[in-house]
């Protein structure tokens, strides 16, 4: 049983953009969750508006609670990373 649970998680992660993994650690596998519980839903966010939180994450002009961790978290993404999250968000 556990290795048919494994195959299935590692078969959905392997679907799934490389960089949303670290992501879904806290926001959840579609974004269905508020990080730590801190956040907001960022399931269904335009892209535009993701691509604008990301980046003032990045830059330290966006967020509350979350702004410190963030800015670790996206210190390392490029632009077209950004933009490809901010896809993946939308989608979900």
């Amino acid at each position: 049983m556990k290795k048919i649970i494994l195959g299935t998680l590692i078969g959905a992660a392997s679907l799934m953009a490389a960089n949303w993994a670290p992501c879904a650690a806290c926001h959840g596998a579609n974004a269905e969750k508020p990080a730590l519980g801190k956040s907001q839903v960022i399931k269904g966010w335009a892209a535009d508006k993701t691509i604008a939180a990301l980046n003032g994450y990045k830059d330290g002009s966006y967020g509350g609670a979350m702004k410190g961790l963030m800015k670790g978290q996206v210190a390392k993404l490029s632009d077209a990373d950004i933009a490809d999250l901010a896809a993946q968000i939308s989608k979900f």
